[in-house]
């Protein structure tokens, strides 16, 4: 299975390229942004893709700094109450039900603008909690990765943490529930459309460890998805372009009860079949300033990076 990544070397030189199963990675021609790549129809980006996967490793996943593969233009949205879990959990904390019950059946999504890509995190970097919210929660996703047409040419693992008692107090206050430094994490690779059979079929699984011990387990799959994911993506390109692609997350079907949240200390890791682990240990929220440097020094993220025992 062949990979697109985006990492740092260690001059701090961006760069992308194809990764193998073994870790080694081929740097794609004329350095090239993620972005960019998604500005080609999939035929293209899949020729170019095993063309350079065809070439000799350049250099090894352990010896970079993996980075989040969304760049340049290129927008985090998400989708929300598309599995019956979901319905059935924003129901619960919500002082709104009906809102939720009429958009599960609705023709219409619930889509909603995520992240930018420096505010995004990857696999083995922090997630957060925000101090301002009671009750906080990982929501393991599938993402599509889209190209500027609007066609899925891979996937990510997702985590759409949220805050469940800013979201239930008002629905209004969704973007405050959903947007902030560490809400948005990805997986660091992302898998080509072409090398999935099945999406419509992956088992997703989420633990929660804390102190060592897993605090919360949960599984479903994308078989329980109550809506087709390019009718999401129909919905998100209406009315607006995205000259350098989107990265989509289609909701979640886990969702822990009203009795459990996210502590500083956890980490949280999802499976999801196919696609990838995404591992994140939680921090508070001030912790994340970071970000901000890692813009212009990719090689900040290194620092922050959590290690986790196999």
């Amino acid at each position: 299975m062949t990979r697109i990544v985006r990492f740092a070397d260690e001059a701090g030189t961006v760069r992308t390229g194809v990764a193998d199963d073994a870790g080694g990675i081929r740097a794609f021609p004329g350095a090239p942004l993620i972005a960019e790549l998604l500005r080609l129809p999939t035929l293209e980006l899949r020729a170019l893709v095993e063309n350079t996967a065809s070439g000799p490793a350049a250099a090894h996943e352990e010896d970079v700094v993996p980075l989040p593969p969304l760049d340049g233009l290129m927008e985090l949205w998400a989708a929300g109450v598309t599995y019956e879990r979901s319905r059935e959990a924003r129901v619960e904390e919500s002082t709104e039900q009906s809102v939720y019950e009429r958009v599960y059946d609705a023709e219409r999504p619930e889509l909603f603008f995520k992240s930018p890509p420096w505010r995004v995190v990857t696999d083995g970097e922090p997630i957060a909690v925000r101090d301002d919210s009671e009750l906080n929660v990982p929501e393991p996703e599938l993402a599509l990765v889209l190209n500027r047409h609007g066609e899925t040419v891979g996937y990510l693992v997702a985590d759409d943490v949220s805050s469940r008692s800013i979201e239930g107090e008002n629905p209004l206050y969704l973007p405050q529930a959903k947007i902030y430094a560490g809400s948005a994490a990805v997986s660091s690779a992302i898998v080509p459309a072409w090398e999935i059979d099945a999406p419509d079929a992956l088992d997703i699984t989420m633990t929660v460890w804390r102190d060592g011990e897993a605090a919360y387990q949960a599984a479903t799959s994308t078989a329980a998805f109550h809506r087709t994911p390019q009718g999401l993506v129909d919905h998100l390109w209406r009315s607006q372009p995205f000259p350098d692609g989107a990265v989509l997350s289609t909701g979640t079907g886990i969702v822990p009860a009203l009795d459990f949240t996210l502590r500083a200390g956890d980490v949280v890791e999802i499976s999801i079949e196919g696609v990838g682990v995404l591992r994140n240990p939680v921090r508070a929220q001030a912790e994340l300033d970071w970000l901000v440097e890692a813009i212009a020094e990719p090689l900040t993220r290194r620092a922050h990076r959590g290690r986790f025992p196999e």
